[in-house]
C-alpha cells in the first residue's frame, strides 16, 4: 500500500527541512547527490509502512538523520547511514546491496546498525546481548553508536504510542545505558532530554507538576538573573570581552531526583539555575588563562564559596568536558553557580564526540586523551570472549560514571577514577597483574588497606607481594568494572575445580534422596545457602563452605521468600500487546502471590512495577523508582509484567519502615516524637535510636505502617515538631 497524498506532503516537508540542514555539511554537488540517493532508496524501501502511531514509517529515518546533523553535528556519511539504518533489517535489501549502491563504508555502518537489532544469543539475556552488539560497533566506527543514540532519542520522543509495559522496558534501557552513554560521549543536551523523557513517561504526574512549578517561578527567576548579571556584564564589557551570558534552569529530571534523594519539596530546591558565560578567546594568552581572568572579574563582584570551585580546564572530565565552575554569593543571600568556558569548550559540551574530534583534528593533536583511553578500554573489554553478556553490561555500566576523581601516581601521573573508587580499583587500573598481587597502598605517604576509598587529589602507591592474590571479599570493595571483572576471572580460574566437585557432590546427594536437580530445587538451595547463583552454590559446596548434612530438611522446608499475598492483580487479555486495536478487558485475581523486592521494600500506595523472575516465575514487585528495576528492565525487558498491579487496601498488613530524623536538640523533643507516633497515629514502634551531640540530634525510627499514605502523613506531622530539620524515609525500606 502506497502513502496517501497527505503522507507525501508530510514526508516532503520533513525532507526539505533535512535538506536545509545538510547545506552546512555538503561540500559539493557530489555530497548532495549522495544524500538524495539514500533518501529516495529508503523512501521506496519503506513505502506504505506505518509506525504504531499511524504516521508513515519513513518519517523516523528522516528524523534520525535530522538529529544526527543538527544535534550531534555529524557529516554526510552519517546522514546517509541514518536514512538507511532500518532498510536492511526491515526490507528485502541486503548489506551487499548497500555496498554495491553506496560503497563499503556506508555498508559497514548500516551493517553495524542492523546487527544491533539482529540475532540474539539464546544463552544470555536478550537485552544484554543486544547492548553488547551495540558496543561492538565502537571497535569499528563510533559514528554508528552516535546514530543509534539519535535513533533512541527519536523513539523516546514518540514513545507515547507504545503500550505501558513497553514504555517501562524502553525507559529502563534508556536510563540504565543510553543516557549514561550519551553523557560519556559528551552529548549533554541529548542525555538531559533522554532523562526528562524517561521521567515524563514513567512518572507523568511528577513531571507535569515540576514543569508547572518551573513555569510559575520563571518570572521571578528571570528578574533575579537580570539583577545578578548586570554588574558582570558591565565588567566584561569594560574588559572588551566578546561573550554570551545566560541563565539555564536545571532539568525537571535533575530537580526531581534531588527532591527524591533529599526528600524535600520543590520550594526547598535552591539551585534551580546556573549562569553560563561563553566567550570568544583571543589568540593570546591561553584559553585557560583567559578563563581564570573572567573568573577573577566575577569574584571581584561576588564572594566565591571556596569548597565549590571546580577546575575542569586543568584536568578535563573523561568525556572531554572543560569549564570552570564556581558558586558565588549573589544578591539577597542566594548562592549561584557560574560556569565559564570558551566557545570551543561550549561546542564540545553540547555536541560531544563529534565536536571533540573536529577540534582535535584542527589542532593536529596525536595525544591520547581521556576519551581515547576510554574507547580503547571498551575495545579491550570487548575482546574478552568468555565474559557473559549480562556481566559485561553491568561492568560496562560502571564505566559510564558521572562523578570522577583525579588520583596521582608516585611519579605524578594523573588517573581518572569514578567517585567511590578504592586503592584496589587504582591497582587494576594500572595493570591486572598489579591488582592481582596488591596487598596494600601508600596513600599520601601513609600505609593504608588496599580497600581504602580514595578522594580526589590523593597520591597513591600500590604495594604488591608475590604471595598476594585476590580474595572473594574484594568484590565488595572493587568499584570499577575493570577491577571487578579481573577479580572474578582470577577467582573463576581458582574455583573451577571446586565448582565441578561441588556439582558432583550435590547431584550425588540429591540422587540418594530420589530428587531431580531442577531449577526449583536449585533455587531453593541457593536461598537456603545464601548463594547468588548456582555457580556460587556449587563452588561453596566444593570448597567445604556449605555442608549438605541438612539437605533433606532444607528441601522439605517451605521457601524463605518474603511473600505478600494481599494484592489485587488486573490482568489484560493475552492478545498481542503491540496491537493498538486490541480491546483489553480486566479480570480480578485475588491472593496472587507476589514477592516484595528486598532492594526497595514497596509499601501499599507506592507506585510499583512487576517483574516475573525467569527461574521461579514468581512476580517480584519493585517501586517504580527502584534503580534495580531499571537494571532488570534493560537486561530482561521481556519479564516486565504487563498487568496493572494495585493494592487491596482493606487486607494489607503492616510493613516495617525506617525513618531518619535530624533536628535541633532541646528538652522534651523525645516526648514530642512519642506523642506524634503513639498518640496522634497509634503506630507501633519497633525501634528508636536517637543520638545527640553539639546541640544536634539525629537518629532513626523503625515503625509499622499500613501504606505509603499513612507513612507520608506521619512524616509530615514529624516535620512540624519544633526544631525538626529533616525527616526522610530510608530508601530501601
Amino acid at each position: 500500500m502506497n502513502y496517501t497524498a497527505e503522507d507525501e506532503i508530510l514526508i516532503q516537508a520533513k525532507w526539505e527541512a533535512l535538506a536545509e540542514s545538510c547545506k552546512k555539511i555538503c561540500k559539493n554537488e557530489e555530497d548532495w547527490n549522495f544524500i538524495k540517493r539514500a533518501f529516495f532508496l529508503a523512501k521506496e524501501a519503506h513505502q506504505g509502512v506505518r509506525r504504531r502511531s499511524g504516521e508513515p514509517y519513513f518519517l523516523h529515518p528522516i528524523a534520525v538523520a535530522q538529529i544526527v546533523v543538527d544535534e550531534i553535528g555529524l557529516g554526510v556519511k552519517s546522514v546517509v547511514a541514518s536514512l538507511l539504518h532500518d532498510v536492511v533489517e526491515d526490507t528485502d535489501y541486503t548489506v551487499e546491496d548497500m555496498e554495491h549502491i553506496f560503497g563499503h563504508k556506508i555498508a559497514t555502518m548500516v551493517d553495524g546498525l542492523t546487527k544491533m537489532s539482529g540475532v540474539f544469543n539464546a544463552d544470555t539475556s536478550r537485552q544484554a546481548e543486544y547492548f553488547r552488539k551495540v558496543l561492538l560497533t565502537l571497535s569499528d566506527d563510533v559514528r554508528v553508536i552516535l546514530i543509534k543514540i539519535a535513533d533512541r532519542l527519536h523513539n523516546m520522543r514518540t514513545l507515547g504510542a507504545m503500550p505501558q509495559n513497553k514504555q517501562i522496558k524502553i525507559t529502563g534501557e534508556t536510563m540504565y545505558l543510553f543516557a549514561p552513554l550519551a553523557y560519556r560521549l559528551g552529548l549533554h543536551a541529548i542525555k538531559t532530554e533522554l532523562e526528562n523523557l524517561c521521567m515524563k513517561y514513567r512518572f507523568p504526574k511528577e513531571y507535569e507538576e515540576i514543569s508547572r512549578q518551573i513555569d510559575e517561578t520563571s518570572a521571578a527567576r528571570e528578574e533575579y538573573i537580570r539583577k545578578f548579571n548586570a554588574p558582570i556584564i558591565e565588567a566584561l564589557d569594560r574588559n572588551g570581552i566578546k561573550y554570551e551570558i545566560s541563565g539555564r534552569v536545571k532539568s525537571a529530571y535533575s530537580i526531581w531526583t534531588k527532591m527524591v534523594r533529599k526528600q524535600i519539596p520543590f520550594s526547598e530546591v535552591y539551585d534551580l539555575f546556573a549562569i553560563r558565560i561563553v566567550f570568544q578567546p583571543l589568540d593570546f594568552p591561553s584559553e585557560k588563562t583567559q578563563c581564570w581572568q573572567v573568573y577573577s572579574s566575577i569574584t571581584d563582584i561576588y564572594t566565591p564559596k571556596p569548597d565549590r570551585l571546580r577546575d575542569w580546564i586543568s584536568m578535563p572530565k573523561a568525556n572531554g568536558y572543560e569549564a570552570l565552575h564556581s558558586t558565588v554569593m549573589g544578591p539577597d543571600g542566594i548562592w549561584v553557580e557560574v560556569q565559564i568556558r570558551t566557545q570551543r569548550m561550549e561546542d564540545i559540551a553540547e555536541r560531544g564526540f563529534a565536536a571533540h574530534w573536529k577540534y582535535k583534528k584542527a589542532t593536529i593533536s596525536n595525544d591520547e586523551d581521556e576519551l581515547d583511553k576510554w574507547l580503547k578500554m571498551i575495545r579491550t573489554a570487548l575482546e574478552s570472549p568468555t565474559e557473559n553478556a549480562v556481566e559485561f553490561l553491568d561492568n560496562f555500566k560502571l564505566s559510564l560514571y558521572t562523578d570522577e576523581i583525579a588520583i596521582f601516581t608516585p611519579k605524578g601521573e594523573a588517573r581518572h577514577l569514578p567517585y567511590g573508587a578504592t586503592a584496589l580499583d587504582l591497582a587494576y587500573d594500572v595493570h591486572t597483574k598489579i591488582g592481582n598481587s596488591a596487598i596494600g597502598a601508600k596513600i599520601n605517604h601513609k600505609i593504608m588497606p588496599i580497600t581504602t576509598t580514595l578522594t580526589s587529589g590523593d597520591q597513591v602507591e600500590i604495594i604488591t607481594s608475590e604471595s598476594g592474590k585476590p580474595k572473594a571479599e574484594w568484590l565488595e570493595y572493587a568499584f570499577t568494572g575493570k577491577a571487578k571483572q579481573a577479580i572474578k576471572n582470577f577467582l573463576k580460574r581458582e574455583q573451577e575445580h571446586n565448582y565441578q566437585r561441588g556439582m558432583d557432590t550435590l547431584n550425588g546427594r540429591l540422587a540418594k534422596l530420589n530428587i531431580t536437580p531442577n531449577n526449583r530445587v536449585i533455587r531453593k538451595l541457593m536461598d537456603a545457602y545464601e548463594s547468588r547463583n548456582k555457580e556460587e552454590l556449587y563452588t561453596k559446596i566444593g570448597a567445604g563452605i556449605v555442608s549438605l548434612d541438612n539437605l533433606e530438611k532444607v528441601i522439605k522446608t517451605n521457601s524463605n521468600f518474603k511473600i505478600l499475598k494481599f494484592w489485587t492483580l488486573f490482568i489484560k487479555d493475552d492478545e498481542e500487546d503491540d496491537n493498538p486495536d486490541t480491546h483489553d478487558h480486566n479480570k480480578s485475581a485475588e491472593h496472587q502471590e507476589l514477592v516484595v523486592a528486598e532492594c526497595c521494600h514497596p509499601l501499599p500506595g507506592d507506585s510499583v512495577v512487576g517483574y516475573k523472575d525467569p527461574i521461579t516465575h514468581q512476580i517480584i514487585v519493585h517501586k517504580a523508582t527502584c534503580e534495580e528495576l531499571n537494571r532488570l528492565a534493560s537486561q530482561h525487558g521481556e519479564c516486565i509484567v504487563k498487568e496493572a498491579i494495585q493494592w487491596s487496601q482493606h487486607k494489607t498488613q503492616s510493613s516495617l519502615v525506617t525513618i531518619e530524623i535530624v533536628g535541633i536538640d532541646r528538652m522534651g523533643v523525645l516526648v514530642d516524637l512519642a506523642n506524634v507516633i503513639t498518640n496522634d497515629f497509634s503506630i507501633n514502634m519497633r525501634q528508636v535510636n536517637i543520638q545527640s551531640h553539639d546541640g544536634i540530634f539525629e537518629g532513626t525510627l523503625s515503625l509499622y505502617v499500613r501504606d505509603a499514605n499513612s507513612l507520608n502523613a506521619i512524616m509530615e506531622r514529624l516535620r512540624r515538631i519544633k526544631g525538626m530539620d529533616s525527616v526522610k524515609r530510608v530508601i530501601n525500606s
